[in-house]
């Protein structure tokens, strides 16, 4: 059977936005090929299928160019499954894997961070893909419903039960990550134990029955105490840790009185686009550090910048 890849669609953010981490992905998810069990078998079959590099289970390994690395599927564990990642503009099926042995619930560590750092986008944006899933897998052995053990399906992107035969799928949290603006300054806040210096936009989970734009005014009057109106969407990112969408946004305050809440964080500041300048720019006399690149905070805070 031939697998024709079909390319991935283009889809910008909003104009004049930077391209947000872990975005812009060079793999065909290849929906007609996860749905079909032939098609499965003979991208599992195919000569050409190659498998990634992950360390521990979670984390990628890159090549001094920042690429990931791609092994044969001759290398997958005997008693694990493949995780059908999608077609190259060749038609080569890309698969990840998911193990018996792999932990649920791994942190980030700070190889994984440095990493990111000098990894392509392009490239994380498919490590995202297959760090999500493989996380995922390693979480959600067991049917939500009758708790009997569930196996894959859909080359990876589902579990079925046996018993009640349930479908589970991986769940993507969606996040409101903000900056809110009052006069010409854009609010930024830190956590407890962040890197010194380390600023970046606030954020919390959508709850249910709750738009984004109320969960973004509901979480930045919780955490610092400031009404807002006006929220505009900018971009929005996957983030694997373990499988958020961030979505980020603007708002427009209506005081800049902070009342923070000490158990979310630890400090808020209004910077001016002229200090955010700097920071992104890592000058050292810069009053913050800002967000690592890879982070839709610094999409946000380069966007709110350029802006004017």
């Amino acid at each position: 059977m031939t697998l024709a890849p079909v390319s991935p669609a283009s889809v910008t953010p909003a104009p004049a936005t930077p391209r947000p981490g872990f975005t812009g992905g060079w793999l065909d998810r290849a929906d007609h090929v996860r749905t079909d069990p032939d098609a499965l078998a003979a991208a599992a079959g195919d000569w050409r299928a190659r498998l990634l590099k992950l360390d521990g289970g979670f984390d990628p390994a890159i090549d001094a160019d920042g690429r990931l690395v791609w092994t044969s599927l001759a290398d997958a564990d005997e008693d694990g499954a493949l995780l059908f990642l999608g077609l190259d503009d060749r038609g080569r099926p890309h698969f990840a894997e998911s193990r018996p042995g792999d932990p649920a619930g791994v942190g980030r560590s700070p190889a994984l961070f440095a990493m990111l750092a000098r990894m392509r986008d392009e490239e994380a944006a498919v490590f995202a893909a297959a760090r999500h899933l493989a996380d995922w897998h390693a979480r959600h052995r067991h049917c939500a419903v009758c708790g009997a053990g569930t196996g894959l399906i859909r080359g990876g992107w589902a579990r079925q039960c046996p018993d009640c035969a349930a479908e589970h799928y991986p769940r993507v949290d969606p996040v409101a990550i903000m900056i809110a603006e009052h006069d010409g300054r854009a609010l930024l806040g830190r956590g407890p134990g962040w890197p010194a210096r380390r600023y970046s936009a606030l954020a919390g989970f959508v709850e249910p029955g709750e738009t984004i734009e109320e969960a973004v005014a509901r979480e930045i009057h919780e955490e610092a105490g400031v009404r807002v109106g006006g929220v505009r969407y900018i971009a929005s990112q996957p983030w694997p840790f373990p499988g958020s969408l961030m979505i980020g946004c603007f708002a427009t305050a209506e005081s800049d009185a902070l009342t923070l809440d000490t158990n979310e964080l630890e400090d808020a500041i209004w910077v001016t686009r002229a200090e955010a300048r700097a920071a992104l720019a890592g000058d050292d006399a810069a009053p913050f550090l800002p967000p690592p690149r890879y982070a839709i905070a610094h999409t946000l805070l380069t966007a709110w910048v350029e802006r004017g």
